[in-house]
């Protein structure tokens, strides 16, 4: 797949409400590309329609905004066309406020006949969910067909807030009545609203490329929902809306990106520069912040895309320019080595989200082995059940993954290969015998009667710095290894907490006997927590308890471990190949967050209620860094990009690259080119 997207992007929300005036009257064509040229900004998503559901364009499908008296749209296109700077236009589509108010039937209605989305109440500040099962639908594959025939040399149509709440408007109903499904269960209502979703994808993509075939499209929700592959068609490209102070934090992204990045699609990272969301004025991030999070999207294999927000004036903001052409210098001069760069990773983390169909962005078995892994700078990428098991050393099944017969069947074939499986809490056990689906080298009884329990890890994964048993914040399965290796032994409390008995503040401590039962086991080619050790360090991130995974999952995967490093767990590591260029490129990224602010309140849509802001701000260098890599091509040099300086480094006969770096702030780059 050759790259064909820029890498410099401005996502430019234009939400503009009837009620200001003077829309535009400040738009200078020439001040408005200048702006964005200071920001090395080489694509800009502009509006055709807002969420307020207004046109910045000559309408004859919708309605012009009432204070605009001009065409904007044309104006900014026509500009940022001749300076040779792209252009997607953008129009609202779950949301669409002057559509609700002219047809509020058309509105998504819950079961309890209440409106659905972000403003459920008509007293509440807010745009309106609308539900593609009604004429709306029709009115929006208008609006797309006009915005296409108006601007033919667009540059793709991005359409926004794309989801199908389990609507009981009349249309719904009666549709579901037609299909012979119970308007009264929820399981029908939420396979309506799939099919009515489908719909939607079918007639906005075909209204999209009804004049132009090869039209790029993209559908926003929010997130790439792991494993809905079956709307892959209609996408050409994705974009990974992930703002790290907007409610989405910093760990999300590289989740994101390292699932989308094998579904055979160009990906681009969308954050902010906002302080905090969508919809704010006047805020700004420090362009520290802005700079990891480019040279993170970089490395992650993705385009980089930042989200400003237009003042209804259309004069651009100086020092949001200035803060993006900070961070967009830089990509620029790092983009000869993130063209057509494939992930290199040893371990599948195979998605509980898409194998469960769970939808959430923030699924805890998830992020908490992203988390782990990341912060002991093992290589991984996010897999589906669809993809391809063969590149990794080893699978990773985090927490919950449940396996039927098909993927049962493809995991069989993976392990008679030669991979392994690493397994925990409920993943690879039978749910209805309580049996586990190979054999664990253990007997596997049902969960414990007792949490939290406490275990003392086995002393090959036992975390330095701790000799006794430490807490389980989450339930384990009773098993007793009968071959292979314990991880350590299980220590009941004393008793469960209730108002019956309990003892202290929190839990009651363990008793001084261990139970009989093991905190896991390995044996063969699998290896096996008795807990669902990832969603508890996402939960609570124990150090203490990523030392205890991390230590079990190196020692089972020796050798195919392909880097050593003494990096600090906050600091980032990606590997990427570019085959056509023989080279290999390894990624380091750091910057410390620190949680600052107390509770904010932001409404419309994005998030709600967040206690505080993951904040970047000092860019702090690391000195004296220490790397091992392990591949197969012989090297005979490592240099540092995009400065071109040769660093020291050692090979052995074995394929093993030491390498020193005496110091990086922020990002660095090694190319590790290969013999052709």
């Amino acid at each position: 797949m050759k790259s064909s997207l820029p890498f410099r992007q401005v996502h430019l929300d234009f939400h503009t409400s009837p009620h200001l005036e003077d829309i535009g009257s400040a738009f200078d064509p020439d001040h408005f590309v200048r702006t964005l040229q200071s920001g090395q900004v080489n694509s800009v998503t502009l509006f055709a329609t807002c969420h307020h559901g207004y046109s910045y364009y000559e309408t004859e499908v919708g309605e012009k905004h009432p204070h605009l008296s001009f065409d904007l749209l044309r104006g900014q296109f026509d500009a940022v066309k001749a300076a040779g700077i792209r252009a997607p236009i953008y129009l609202t589509a779950g949301v669409n406020n002057w559509a609700s108010n002219l047809h509020p039937e058309w509105r998504a209605i819950t079961v309890e006949g209440r409106y659905a989305g972000w403003a459920k109440d008509v007293v509440e500040p807010g745009f309106h969910q609308m539900c593609f099962n009604t004429p709306y639908l029709d009115l929006l594959c208008d609006q797309v067909r006009e915005v296409v025939r108006k601007f033919p040399a667009c540059d793709g149509i991005f359409l926004d807030i794309i989801s199908q709440s389990p609507c009981c408007c009349k249309w719904c109903m009666a549709s579901m009545h037609e299909k012979g499904l119970d308007a009264a269960k929820a399981e029908d209502r939420e396979r309506n609203a799939r099919e009515v979703l489908e719909g939607y994808y079918q007639r906005i993509t075909a209204a999209a490329r009804e004049q132009i075939p090869d039209m790029p499209v993209f559908h926003n929700s929010g997130h790439i929902s792991r494993g809905s592959r079956e709307i892959l068609k209609y996408f050409s490209h994705l974009e990974l809306e992930s703002l790290p102070t907007g409610g989405w934090g910093y760990d999300h992204f590289p989740l994101s990106a390292r699932y989308a990045a094998g579904l055979n699609k160009e990906i681009v990272g969308m954050t902010g520069k906002f302080h905090t969301t969508w919809g704010e004025f006047g805020g700004f991030k420090h362009p520290n912040a802005l700079r990891y999070e480019c040279a993170a999207m970089l490395a992650h294999g993705a385009k980089c895309n930042v989200g400003d927000q237009l003042h209804p004036s259309g004069e651009l903001d100086a020092s949001t320019y200035k803060i993006i052409g900070e961070a967009f210098n830089e990509v620029a001069v790092k983009e000869p080595w993130c063209v057509d760069a494939v992930s290199v990773a040893d371990i599948g983390i195979l998605s509980s989200e898409a194998v469960n169909a769970s939808g959430h962005r923030n699924n805890s078995a998830d992020t908490g082995a992203t988390r782990v892994l990341l912060e002991e700078q093992l290589l991984f990428d996010v897999l589906d059940a669809d993809m391809d098991f063969s590149p990794y050393a080893a699978l990773l099944l985090p927490d919950d993954v449940q396996v039927d017969l098909k993927l049962k069947g493809k995991l069989d074939a993976y392990l008679a290969s030669g991979g392994k499986l690493i397994l925990s809490g409920d993943s690879g056990i039978d749910l209805a015998t309580q049996q586990a689906l190979w054999d664990l080298g253990a007997e596997v009884e049902g969960p414990s009667p007792y949490s939290p329990d406490y275990v003392l890890p086995a002393e090959s994964c036992r975390p330095e710095f701790i000799q006794t048993p430490m807490v389980m914040y989450a339930r384990s399965r009773r098993i007793r290894v009968t071959a292979g290796a314990s991880l350590g032994e299980i220590f009941d409390p004393y008793f469960n907490r209730d108002f019956r008995h309990f003892s202290s503040h929190q839990h009651t401590p363990a008793q001084r006997e261990p139970s009989g039962y093991q905190a896991g086991v390995v044996h063969g080619s699998i290896l096996y927590f008795a807990h669902p050790v990832f969603s508890m360090y996402a939960a609570q991130g124990a150090v203490a308890l990523r030392h205890f995974i991390a230590r079990a999952l190196r020692q089972f995967m020796g050798t195919s471990v392909s880097l050593e490093t003494n990096l600090p767990s906050t600091a980032r590591v990606v590997l990427t190949r570019q085959a056509s260029l023989h080279r290999y490129v390894l990624h380091l990224l750091y910057a410390p967050t620190v949680s600052r602010g107390g509770e904010l309140e932001l409404s419309g849509g994005t998030t709600s209620v967040r206690k505080s802001i993951e904040v970047i701000e000092d860019l702090i260098p690391l000195r004296d860094i220490f790397l091992r890599l392990r591949i197969s091509e012989a090297v005979d040099r490592v240099t540092l990009e995009p400065e071109g300086r040769i660093l020291p480094h050692q090979c052995t006969a074995e394929g093993e690259i030491t390498v020193t770096l005496d110091t990086f702030t922020c990002s660095a780059m090694l190319s590790i080119p290969t013999a052709p």
